[in-house]
């Protein structure tokens, strides 16, 4: 069934070429019949930035029907961390790649215009559910990564899979990644690129130590649990966004977590993909 989007949310990067964008998709809302019927709520520093009355609201308090994301894929990892409900997710890409950010913005205007009038359906995407200890961290929508704290000093843990031992290995860290995070750090990590809809998490050893430590693909319901050994720090980072130390015999537990959604595009995946990775080459980012 289709949503018909009355309730709408916008989230904005904030950089000048970001706030062109958003101004226009609030234009586009307000032409459509004068905007009744509609109700737009925007992020305090959007609201700011474009000088309307209008109180912002924050991310953790936003209830509606569609939530835009104006920026990179940053941005919307951003907003995910801060999201309290499930809301169907679109990102339009004034970032550098944007593999979660859809919508380019010469399309923006249109795309919002047909989502308007015609409604839209949801794409589910997997999360990973991260407790250090007993301690709740943000879902993670691309990946947790374990990272050395001190570049040039090795970590020494063991990784287990529903209570065996996968891996014992030294390592500049190890990534837990979601098959939509296998674009990002992973795939830079020597991880294998895998198809989102396929329902699985993928380990990926950072730099180890070891000739036959490889990527591991695992099933999406599996519990993964990671254990420092050595005495060295470490970090846990999630999505490049949420970071926490790590100290030593501290456990991490990773399994399935609660879906993202996102506003469904149809578009041939393998070609986006191929022509967002040849871009990449050109692009700093």
């Amino acid at each position: 069934m289709k949503i018909q989007p009355r309730h709408i949310g916008f989230v904005c990067r904030g950089e000048s070429r970001d706030i062109s964008v958003l101004k226009a998709l609030i234009e586009c809302i307000r032409e459509r019949e004068g905007g009744e019927g509609f109700e737009v709520v925007l992020d305090p520093d959007s609201a700011y930035k474009l000088g309307m009355q209008m109180q912002g609201q924050r991310i953790s308090d936003m209830d509606v029907d569609l939530l835009v994301c104006v920026g990179g894929d940053g941005t919307i990892l951003r907003t995910l961390h801060y999201l309290k409900r499930p809301t169907p997710v679109l990102g339009v890409n004034t970032g550098t790649i944007g593999f979660l950010a859809r919508v380019q913005p010469e399309n923006a205007v249109s795309t919002l215009r047909n989502l308007i009038l015609e409604g839209f359906n949801v794409e589910m995407r997997q999360r990973l559910s991260i407790r250090v200890m007993d301690e709740e961290m943000p879902y993670a929508m691309n990946e947790a990564v374990v990272i050395t704290s001190k570049p040039g000093k090795m970590l020494h843990f063991v990784i287990f899979v529903d209570g065996e031992e996968l891996e014992r290995l030294r390592a500049d860290g190890v990534v837990f990644s979601t098959p939509t995070g296998s674009t990002a750090y992973a795939m830079s990590a020597g991880g294998p690129i895998v198809d989102p809809r396929v329902n699985a998490t993928i380990i990926v050893p950072i730099a180890p130590f070891k000739l036959t430590a490889r990527p591991t693909i695992v099933d999406i319901e599996s519990e993964i649990s990671l254990e420092l050994l050595g005495t060295k720090d470490a970090e846990l980072v999630i999505d490049g966004q949420f970071y926490r130390k790590m100290v030593k015999e501290e456990k991490i537990s990773i399994t399935k977590g609660e879906h993202a959604l996102f506003v469904e595009i149809p578009d041939r995946y393998f070609s986006r993909l191929l022509n967002k990775l040849r871009s990449g080459e050109d692009e700093e980012i």
